[in-house]
């Protein structure tokens, strides 16, 4: 896989001024554990399917948004480090900006056609890494599947690579039974892998409609129905 080394960029883009990772740091490496051990203090992750997560080379993985927690078990259940592409609110804050950054995270301007987010989603990719997106492009917060956007089909068609669906429930009601520990669900689905036929919305509804079969039926939203041999 190759991406273009030059891009027509907002030379004024302050993420320009900035290092994104796309190789695991140190700061990372000793923060996960501990991290992920808080967590389960919390809930305990039930995952199916981990199996059939390829285990090497370049991955998008898509999973269906509930809250801002998604992104800790999603790290559970895979067990390669996933990079994240994060709405770039979450990366106002300096302390936050530093230790997203330094987690592998990266900021999209919502909204917009964010040159900057999808080079550096390419640059993971092209590393052999696991690119973690949501869709949707925002919580949900347990109401069902919203519209999704294409992003994730356009890299895989542009690049090549798997996309693998994933879907969570349980993060919407984290913390209602404390002290108790909460429960998670995480499945994986087999990867989708696209084809010839495909259109960016042909293989962003295979996606979604492989997350929302994995979903409780009152979290598939706007993939309830399944249209018939699709």
């Amino acid at each position: 896989m190759a991406v273009e080394s030059e891009k027509l960029m907002d030379a004024e883009d302050p993420r320009l001024k900035k290092t994104y990772y796309t190789q695991m740091t140190l700061f990372r490496r000793a923060a996960t554990p501990l991290v992920l051990g808080i967590f389960k203090l919390l809930a305990q992750v039930k995952v199916e399917g981990k199996e059939k997560a390829p285990a090497h080379g370049a991955l998008i993985l898509a999973a269906n948004h509930l809250t801002n927690f998604d992104v800790l078990p999603l790290q559970i259940a895979l067990p390669r480090p996933i990079f994240f592409m994060g709405k770039e609110e979450l990366f106002r804050s300096p302390l936050m900006d530093w230790a997203f950054r330094q987690l592998g995270g990266f900021p999209v301007y919502r909204g917009a056609n964010d040159e900057w987010a999808m080079h550096h989603a390419e640059m993971v990719l092209c590393r052999g890494q696991v690119l973690g997106i949501f869709p949707e492009g925002t919580r949900s917060r347990g109401k069902g599947l919203k519209p999704a956007k294409t992003g994730a089909a356009r890299l895989a068609m542009k690049l090549n690579c798997p996309i693998l669906p994933v879907a969570l429930h349980g993060t919407q009601t984290m913390m209602r039974k404390f002290p108790r520990r909460s429960t998670i669900w995480v499945s994986i689905g087999d990867p989708i892998y696209p084809n010839a036929q495909d259109t960016h919305a042909s293989l962003t509804d295979r996606v979604m409609f492989a997350i929302a079969e994995m979903l409780p039926e009152h979290l598939r939203g706007a993939y309830q129905y399944h249209p018939p041999g699709f």
